[in-house]
C-alpha cells in the first residue's frame, strides 16, 4: 500500500478503519526527514497490515492540534479510530517494527 498525505478535512476517514500509522512532520524538520525512508521501508514489508499516513503539520494546523502535536517527528498508531499507541522524535527501523508488530 502506498502512503497517503492526510488533510485536515480527511484525516478522520483515513484512520477510522485498520490499523493505521500516523507521521506528523514537516518539510524543514531534520529528524523528519530522517525518518521518511523508515517509513518508505515499513510501507514495503507492513503495507499489507499497516497504512501509513503523512500529515504536514503546517498545512494541517487543525489535526495536529486536536492530537497535541507538540514536536515533530509524532508517529501515532490508530487502531480502528482509536489512538494505541505514540512516539515522538526520530526511531529506529527495528524499534518501529517492534512496537508495530505488538498491536497487529
Amino acid at each position: 500500500m502506498a502512503i497517503v498525505n492526510a488533510t485536515d478535512q480527511n484525516f478522520k476517514s483515513e484512520v477510522e478503519n485498520g490499523t493505521v500509522l500516523v507521521d506528523f512532520w514537516a518539510p524543514w524538520c531534520g529528524p523528519c526527514k530522517m525518518i521518511a525512508p523508515v517509513l518508505e521501508e515499513l510501507d514495503q514489508e507492513l503495507g499489507d497490515k499497516v497504512k501509513i499516513v503523512k500529515v504536514n503539520v503546517d498545512e494541517n494546523p487543525e489535526t495536529a492540534s486536536q492530537f497535541g502535536v507538540m514536536s515533530i517527528p509524532t508517529l501515532l498508531l490508530f487502531k480502528d479510530n482509536e489512538v494505541v499507541d505514540k512516539w515522538v522524535g526520530f526511531q529506529p527501523k527495528d524499534a518501529l517494527l517492534e512496537k508495530l508488530n505488538a498491536h497487529l
